[in-house]
């Protein structure tokens, strides 16, 4: 029987186990995608306990919490932060099989050096240890990042945010790893949102205009975009239903925009067709910039009324949206193609019956523009463990190249998740090790070295055209 989590943790074969400790488990960490806070980054945070940087703002481990009954004033209610890790650690007792208990125990052993098995009958001392630990000025945000092995962070930003810490950090030259912010307009998008008229009149004053068009709303995004670009801006985000191709006129959208700007009713086709609309606007402006749009989709989003009316989002209520047309997705990056202005384009669902769907999408659109111009995301969210990446890379290997995937994303609030990346190689190496001891592919460590250590790194670096040298 294996030990526990030890060095050769998911590595069942000799290839996997050379993979992992020759190419990549030293290589350095690109997190291009992530939610972060980079005042907290600007300010270097040292937090005073494990659950203000374990459970303060995770879902991932509300829902687990949920799940083993915890009221929810032990989640997010006004427990003590010592009642909430116990909650936790009683929580970790059943949860065998799921990626959390891994991720946590990662993270035990690679920021406190704690190679115990954490549980309601540890959580005393683990309590202790981290809390010990945490104190040390090594365990501040900036030095977790350094010693993570983090080269470049990507944050997520709204188009109306004055990138004022991301200022803040590149004036900074004691601290040298990048952070870069990433646009993120579902709010500039979301017309049906109550909010939205006060949305728009934000991004007016610091776009410095009045928007009172779709012509105007378009000249202020790409008067955002081009202060983003200038503070090293490589990517887009959007956070979509599904990827909608709903054509309209311009006359059209604009009569649908004025009709929003009244206040009137907008039906749902005038929402599809304004968000068609948006999409191309702004996708061709990505393609000008050589901005990489990131797609993420399948989510349905909010789905207790009565708790998100009480927590509001993003506090584990979302679930898969069985919905997600390939043929639409295909349609609305075959009309930015029709007029050269599709941009390098990353497709993530968050339902993993569209992996083979995505797989074949890419291959219709991929030209010498960029090496794997579009790509398929990393298994995402609720896919964001062994079964779904082993599925997502297996998908991608069938239907195209996955030597020229880009990898592995961090996606999280916290800066203890980095092991992530080391989760994600280990399976990545495992995958890679049983095809070539199976005799599916030579072993030309070579070969195999720089397929690793590209999908871990370098293929990333090359996608987004980021100022670093690849390793």
């Amino acid at each position: 029987m294996k030990a526990f989590m030890d060095s050769e943790f998911l590595l069942s074969t000799e290839t996997a186990q050379e993979l992992f400790h020759t190419y990549a488990e030293k290589t350095p960490i690109l997190d291009y995608h992530c939610h972060i806070n980079p005042q907290e980054i600007a300010e270097d945070r040292q937090f005073e306990n494990i659950t203000q940087v374990w459970l303060g703002g995770d879902h991932y481990k509300w829902r687990q919490m949920r799940s083993n009954g915890v009221d929810e004033y032990y989640i997010t209610g006004g427990a003590s932060d010592r009642e909430k890790f116990q909650k936790w650690a009683e929580t970790l007792d059943k949860a065998i099989g799921n990626p959390l208990f891994h991720w946590s125990h990662l993270e035990l052993q690679r920021y406190f050096g704690y190679h115990g098995v954490l549980g309601a009958d540890t959580a005393e001392e683990v309590w202790n240890l981290c809390n010990e630990k945490l104190k040390q000025p090594e365990m501040s945000v900036r030095n977790l990042i350094r010693q993570s092995g983090v080269t470049l962070i990507c944050t997520t930003d709204d188009p109306a945010d004055d990138l004022k810490w991301h200022k803040v950090i590149a004036a900074d030259d004691s601290f040298d790893v990048k952070v870069l912010p990433a646009w993120r307009p579902d709010k500039a998008m979301n017309l049906e949102k109550p909010e939205y008229l006060d949305y728009l009149a934000t991004l007016g004053e610091a776009a410095e205009m009045k928007i009172a068009s779709f012509a105007d709303l378009k000249e202020a995004l790409c008067k955002r975009m081009a202060f983003f670009d200038s503070m090293g801006c490589r990517a887009s985000d959007h956070a979509l239903e599904y990827v909608m191709y709903v054509p309209a006129s311009e006359e059209e959208i604009e009569a649908i925009f004025s009709k929003r700007l009244a206040g009137e009713t907008i039906t749902r086709e005038d929402e599809l067709k304004f968000k068609t609309a948006f999409m191309l606007a702004v996708g061709a402006e990505y393609a000008r910039l050589g901005w990489a749009m990131q797609l993420h989709y399948g989510c349905k989003r909010d789905n207790n009324t009565g708790m998100y009316n009480k927590l509001g989002p993003d506090t584990g209520y979302d679930c898969i949206n069985n919905y997600a047309p390939s043929s639409q997705t295909a349609d609305f990056l075959n009309a930015l193609n029709e007029t050269g202005k599709l941009p390098k384009t990353i497709i993530y669902s968050l339902n993993p019956n569209d992996d083979e769907a995505i797989g074949t999408i890419l291959g219709c659109f991929q030209n010498s523009d960029a090496v794997g111009k579009i790509q398929q995301g990393s298994a995402w969210w609720f896919n964001d463990n062994k079964t779904g990446m082993m599925k997502q890379m297996t998908s991608l290997a069938n239907l195209g190249l996955l030597g020229n995937f880009i990898g592995m994303l961090t996606d999280s609030r916290s800066f203890l998740s980095y092991p992530r990346h080391e989760y994600f190689r280990r399976i990545l190496c495992e995958l890679l090790g049983s095809w070539v001891e199976n005799g599916e592919y030579p072993k030309n460590m070579n070969k195999l070295g720089a397929i690793v250590k590209g999908i871990s790194y370098n293929n990333a670096v090359n996608y987004f055209e980021f100022p670093l040298e690849t390793k």
